[in-house]
């Protein structure tokens, strides 16, 4: 195994933390300076399935259609299949660099204090946990839902504007890349077949669907509608080390399959910030997450402590928070920009072994924190909105084949 794939294990106690529900695994009680659009969300915590509605902190508002190109484009993803990435750290044969990263450069090749490959990928071992929990210092209580996960690899780092810029050139205004019908499954399970559909028993992973090719529309006008808070520009600047936000699930999903991988399931990404069978307080353990930007980049306290929300500036480059690391070492699990799920959002479904609930509803979770919620950084919080939203908060992550 390679070095981008060795586990960094950390070994944690367990403190207990209080739970704001929220939307989208945020605070109610934020500054209404965030205010540029409209977004119904919902949150449940631990189990239950109470809704509040929300919207006003999202930034911008439904993602503009536009017309599909065709179906050609740059990556081993443009037919469907995935491959591991890894991260050409390595150096190993036979891993394939993602396209993001290909080029080399700001926010492709120089992430995180290491200034080590963005599009590096940790193995998640597999293993069962419960999705619904709560932790008050002696352990995890309240356990139910439990969920089988099997060894699946996670980026290490949100995926950030520099690398999402390589995806807006291969999509070229509509006329270059979208993703073929039934690419982005997870491949390597069920012979080929994907994740188990919680929301039809006995049925899998569709994959992408080609009527939401004109939902993928990653055009400058578009991926500022979050205003000040937006971290994409139109030409490559200082901001390539930021998370991309203000991009759409559809776009989420379309970047993971160009790249080689696909979107994580919700099991998958809570098994992963919850450190597995530990179902931890917060993905680097027990210590509490402070105010000095070490653990997570939450609560507008970045970068200089004052919680005061400006604007991009309380947006952090990937990978500062250099203590927060989970279990199998990925950054900014939660804080910064949380991130898009596959799953659209439901009560969970039991039993689950390598599930996900893929119903055509347009909500889909959202998970995380970010960085202007002053709580919510716990791993069983859960949170929901339109797939066509563009909020300020919410970026993403791919997942790949182990």
């Amino acid at each position: 195994m390679n070095a981008a794939h060795k586990r960094m294990v950390i070994s944690v106690a367990l403190l207990a933390s209080a739970l704001t529900a929220s939307d989208c695994g945020r605070s109610a009680l934020l500054p209404d300076l965030l205010d540029y659009g409209a977004g119904a969300g919902a949150i449940d915590a631990a189990s239950g399935d109470a809704s509040t509605a929300d919207g006003a902190h999202d930034g911008g508002s439904s993602g503009a259609s536009s017309s599909s190109g065709s179906s050609s484009g740059p990556g081993a993803s443009s037919s469907g299949s995935s491959s591991s990435s890894g991260g050409s750290s390595s150096g190993s044969s036979g891993v394939t660099e993602p396209p993001s990263c290909a080029p080399g450069g700001d926010g492709l090749t120089n992430c995180g204090a290491m200034k080590e490959d963005c599009c590096a990928s940790l193995d998640v071992e597999a293993g069962t946990f419960y999705r619904t929990y709560m932790n008050a210092g002696n352990g995890p209580t309240a356990e139910g839902d439990p969920a089988t996960v099997s060894t699946v690899l996670l980026d290490k780092y949100p995926t950030t504007v520099g690398r999402f810029r390589q995806f807006v050139k291969a999509w070229n205004g509509g006329e270059g890349f979208v993703p073929i019908a039934g690419s982005g499954k997870h491949a390597e399970l069920n012979d080929g077949r994907g994740l188990s559909n919680s929301a039809s028993p006995g049925t899998y992973e569709p994959g992408w669907v080609t009527s939401d090719d004109g939902n993928v529309a990653p055009s400058d006008a578009n991926l500022t509608t979050c205003g000040g808070y937006s971290t994409w520009t139109a030409l490559a600047g200082a901001r390539e080390n930021l998370p991309i936000n203000c991009v759409n699930w559809y776009e989420a999903y379309a970047f993971c399959i160009w790249d080689g991988g696909f979107l994580p399931s919700e099991a998958e990404w809570e098994y992963a910030a919850a450190g597995g069978v530990q179902q931890l307080e917060y993905p680097w353990g027990s210590t509490a997450p402070g105010s000095s930007d070490q653990y997570a980049i939450y609560g507008c306290l970045y970068p200089d402590g004052t919680s005061v929300c400006t604007g991009v500036a309380n947006i952090a480059p990937v990978g500062t928070a250099v203590l927060g690391a989970g279990l199998w070492g990925q950054l900014d699990l939660v804080g910064n920009v949380g991130p898009w799920i596959l799953d659209a959002y439901a009560a969970y479904v039991d039993p689950c072994v390598d599930c996900a609930y893929l119903a055509s509803s347009v909500s889909r979770v959202c998970r995380g924190g970010d960085f202007s919620d002053p709580s919510n950084l716990s791993p069983w919080v859960r949170g929901n909105h339109p797939a066509s939203d563009r909020m300020n908060y919410q970026g993403f992550r791919c997942a790949r084949a182990p």
